[in-house]
């Protein structure tokens, strides 16, 4: 089957390589060539390998405790979770990428699908702009990734995974510039599982159905697959087959509903301590909600204790809050949230978790008015205060300003005990340079 480019579109899809590990590298150079994990909230698992940890063996979420032998034998490394300096390092990548192409789409923390079919004329081949690509990026931020290219988002995913398996094209891969019988015999060796939205189940039905590779399924009818499965995978098809049928999104769809939650790193047994960490997971919340310039008309909170410690006396419990009027101010959901709690609040039971979620999203500039109420005066006033309270926090690193209820304390924070600094973010964490 010939790669044809029907559209005349082309999409290049940028995968940074080992992404956590990779940002914990560019700020500790020791760590190149050994071992590492990135380990989830309150170092339970692993959450990300170097490729070093891959070949040791190491899985996706084994527990820390149980790579003891690794550390020991092999020394492995393992870092706790540092999201501030990753979402700091993805800005910057994506910075970079968008002097490639106007085009983009940030579909991940650690991948951007850029457009690039009208870039063509600045570069001898699109592979020598995946070069400079890869190039520059290493350059300007340290970060290491691989380029895929094809006509469709699909196949740039499907593109970025060859290029990353297969050393010899040195991290870019150009699909439609592959020679046609080279492409089958490429794609017959590549299990259907790996193709973008084709997960366990489907991937064990489409084995059943005797589609056992990538080349297998291009070569399907797309009206067969929608029959066995959905128009989603009607859609996976045709984009395997050249056609594209999903656009660039520029601008990310605002979110409808946002939780905020994490375990605790020690057990919690009081009002006061829980409704501490409740107040903190609304701040953060309530920060994102202000970020896509929305507001909520409904909170959720949310309790429990460790499930995993089943001889403690367990107890979950949940409620839903219907708020006066819409809001994204983080005092009003804060006040919701104690409300909500000392309704679900039982004494007697060791806690592990909780959180809140904000539902019923909509645009801010669409709030309902009231007949009776100053709702607008009240709206405008509250923006103005958390414009300053996000200015502040932004300015001078999060929580330099923040509502009382948060507390101080905070022993119940999660556990970070071998945390990177915040180098990028945080003055007093950046890097230096010391003369020998």
């Amino acid at each position: 089957m010939n790669m044809q480019r029907t559209s005349g579109a082309l999409y290049a899809l940028v995968d940074c390589n080992n992404y956590y590990c990779s940002c914990e590298r560019v700020f500790n150079p020791r760590l190149e060539g050994r071992p590492l994990v990135v380990l989830s909230n309150n170092d339970g698992c692993a959450v990300a390998r170097s490729q070093e940890a891959k070949d040791l063996g190491v899985k996706m979420g084994t527990p820390w405790f149980q790579l003891q032998d690794l550390v020991r034998q092999h020394r492995l490394v393992g870092l706790s979770s540092n999201y501030t300096l990753y979402g700091d390092m993805s800005a910057r990548v994506v910075q970079v990428l968008s002097q490639f192409s106007p085009d983009y789409e940030v579909y991940s923390i650690d991948e951007s699908f850029l457009q690039v079919d009208q870039m063509r004329l600045l570069w001898p081949s699109f592979t020598a702009m995946g070069k400079a690509i890869r190039m520059r990026v290493r350059q300007w931020t340290g970060i290491p990734v691989c380029v895929g290219l094809a006509p469709t988002r699909t196949l740039a995913k499907l593109a970025n995974h060859i290029a990353k398996k297969n050393p010899q094209f040195g991290g870019v891969f150009d699909l439609t510039a592959y020679p046609s019988v080279d492409l089958d015999i490429l794609l017959s060796s590549i299990d259907v599982g790996e193709v973008w939205g084709v997960g366990r189940r489907i991937a064990e039905k489409l084995h059943g159905m005797g589609i056992h590779t990538v080349q297998d399924l291009r070569r399907t009818s797309p009206k067969t697959i929608r029959a066995h499965f959905s128009v989603v995978m009607e859609r996976t098809v045709t984009e395997l087959q050249g056609n594209p049928c999903m656009d660039l999104e520029e601008v990310a769809p605002a979110k409808k509903q946002i939780i905020s939650s994490k375990s605790f790193g020690a057990s919690v047994a009081t009002q006061e301590e829980l409704m501490e960490a409740l107040a903190t997971y609304v701040s953060r919340a309530a920060e994102k909600l202000r970020a896509q310039h929305s507001v909520c008309g409904v909170l959720q909170v949310f309790i429990h204790t460790n499930q995993f410690r089943p001889d403690d006396p367990q107890y979950s419990n949940a409620v839903t809050i219907p708020l006066p009027y819409p809001t994204s101010d983080t005092r009003k959901l804060a006040s919701a949230a104690a409300m909500g709690l000392r309704a679900i609040f039982r004494n007697g039971f060791l806690y592990k978790k909780c959180g809140v979620m904000l539902l019923d999203i909509s645009p801010a500039g669409t709030i309902q008015r009231s007949l009776f109420d100053a709702v607008e005066e009240n709206a405008m006033h509250s923006a103005a205060i958390m414009s300053v309270l996000d200015g502040l926090n932004t300015r001078f690193g999060r929580d330099t300003v923040k509502v009382a209820a948060a507390g101080t304390a905070q022993r119940w924070i999660a556990r970070a005990e071998n945390k990177s600094q915040c180098f990028t973010t945080r003055w007093t964490e950046l890097p230096k340079a010391i003369a020998n």
